[in-house]
């Protein structure tokens, strides 16, 4: 019994140490393709190297990091090819959480969008590209939620996580990025699946173009600290 309590014990510490990492990730602590010092991280959340290290092995099999023998472990780093996959795939799924969710929207949701655009306006005039992304990833995951399809939000919100290893230059279009969801907003104020769909298909058509033009310029890799940013 006693043994029982401890594992119980354990796999609780490794499933909070694994929810602190997931949130670094999320508050891009980490730049794409960095080692992450998981000694140091150890010391930072007060626990022991083996819950860390079952928190990192689920994260690796999240891809969110790699584990290299001989070498350490890294942020994962998103190639453009797999980049362009999530975001093709990302376009269908929105816009089927999108005309699922439109008939059940309620005001309280609108009012919830309105609120994360006044913030995503502001952010984007002074080009703070991680605000934008976080207000970014809660504008969307109102759709998810509101689509009321828990397998499909499960979908959308695993392709968001694993976006995050992203590094790229989006300034140019960020303002464009920020009038499609206006129009998402504008097409739930409508009760129109058919727009709320086509927002969501040119939304994501846009940071396709993007990546591609990062492509032939060579931005993917010569993108500095602090420009990763999804949408």
């Amino acid at each position: 019994m006693q043994s029982m309590v401890m594992k119980v014990s354990r796999d609780r510490l490794s499933s909070q140490v694994y929810t602190i990492l997931k949130g670094m990730i999320a508050d891009y602590r980490f730049n794409p393709g960095t080692r992450i010092n998981v000694e140091q991280i150890a010391k930072e959340v007060g626990a022991s190297r083996t819950p860390v290290w079952e928190a990192v092995h689920r994260l690796v099999q999240e891809d969110l990091l790699e584990n290299i023998p001989n070498r350490g472990v890294f942020m994962s780093a998103l190639t453009p090819v797999q980049a362009i996959e999530l975001y093709t795939v990302r376009e269908a799924l929105e816009g089927l959480a999108a005309r699922l969710a439109i008939p059940h929207i309620d005001d309280k949701t609108i009012d919830k969008m309105k609120k994360c655009l006044d913030q995503q306006y502001k952010v984007v005039q002074k080009e703070d590209l991680v605000s934008y992304s976080r207000l970014d990833y809660d504008f969307h995951a109102m759709v998810y939620e509101a689509s009321g399809n828990r397998t499909l939000q499960e979908m959308l919100e695993t392709i968001k996580n694993k976006m995050r290893p992203i590094t790229m230059h989006i300034t140019p279009i960020l303002s464009s990025l920020y009038h499609d969801h206006v129009e998402i907003l504008e097409a739930f104020q409508e009760k129109n699946p058919d727009k709320a769909d086509a927002a969501f298909r040119k939304h994501n058509h846009q940071m396709i173009a993007q990546i591609q033009s990062s492509m032939e310029t060579d931005e993917w890799k010569e993108a500095p600290k602090g420009s990763r940013n999804l949408s």
